[in-house]
This record gives C-alpha cells, sequence and structure tokens, in this order.
C-alpha cells in the first residue's frame, strides 16, 4: 500500500508527476489518518501529521517520490442565490451563526444540502437549488493559525499582520 504523510497545495507540487488521482468528498479530504482506495483501483495510506483540509487539486507526496492528486467529490449541495449584496450578506450571517461549513462563490453560496437549512433560507427570501457538484467550503478564519511550541499544539487568533 502506497503511503503519503505530506501534501502540498494546488500549485507548489509537480503535477505532472501523479502517478494516481483520488477523489474525496468534503469529510474525507478533512480527515488526517485514513486508508483510501485511489481513482484507478490501488490502495493509499493518508497519515498527515494534522488535518490538513485537503482541497482539489493539491498533491499527496508519496513515499516512494511519486504524487497523488486529490479531487473533490461532487456531493449533495445546495445553492443559494439572492436578490442583492444586503440578502446574501444576510444569509451568510444566518449560516455563519449556525457554525456551517460554507463556499463562497460571486454571487450565491452552496452548503451541504440539508431541508431544514434550505427552508431557514427560503424563508430569508433567497432561492436554494439542489444540486451534484464539488464542495469546497472556506477554510475558517483560524485555519491557518495552528503552530507548534514543542510539547503542545495551539491555534491563535489572527493578530491582523497576517
Amino acid at each position: 500500500m502506497a503511503t503519503a504523510r505530506s501534501f502540498e497545495r494546488m500549485g507548489s507540487w509537480p503535477a505532472d508527476r501523479a502517478v494516481a488521482t483520488v477523489t474525496l468528498d468534503f469529510d474525507l479530504r478533512s480527515r488526517r489518518r485514513i486508508a483510501l482506495t485511489c481513482d484507478d483501483g490501488s490502495a493509499l495510506l493518508v497519515d498527515l501529521p494534522r488535518a490538513a483540509g485537503l482541497r482539489a487539486g493539491d498533491g499527496l507526496a508519496l513515499e516512494d517520490g511519486g504524487w497523488v492528486a486529490v479531487r473533490a467529490a461532487d456531493e449533495d449541495i445546495a445553492e443559494i442565490a439572492c436578490a442583492d449584496a444586503e440578502q446574501l450578506a444576510r444569509v451568510a450571517w444566518h449560516l455563519g451563526n449556525r457554525h456551517l461549513p460554507v463556499q463562497v462563490l460571486p454571487g450565491r453560496l452552496r452548503i451541504r444540502y440539508d431541508h431544514v437549512i434550505v427552508g431557514m433560507v427560503s424563508g430569508l427570501g433567497a432561492a436554494a437549488t439542489r444540486l451534484r457538484a464539488p464542495f469546497e467550503p472556506e477554510a475558517g478564519a483560524y485555519a491557518g493559525g495552528v503552530h507548534d511550541h514543542g510539547e503542545h499544539t495551539h491555534a491563535h487568533a489572527p493578530t491582523g499582520t497576517e
């Protein structure tokens, strides 16, 4: 079984050296350690130092020097369209207040399909369309603030100087 213990973000790894691809939904791309099956049927163990939030286009570095390209699987999504920027901001606030992962696109939002949340969004006057598409939500405000202090690891709030 091939093993990947590190990864690089899209554009920072040699994509021409990819020996396989793996198509994963959002939850699987958020795991630190997991045994997977690549798109060609080969076995892959992902064993990262910490959960990384892999995104489409990232590359998993194999111990033998090869790479596996990450693809985002189609998922059950609600795409939310609003009449104007004010309504979009209001809907985004309500989604954030519920700590939901949200993908921000020009003039619209995507969430995992949930009939209760779609009802709330509709009640706010927005239109929600159910579809199957890759889900690439925002990483979150604190996603880049994790670092190691030797015996312990923790995240800090952004200081505004990053």
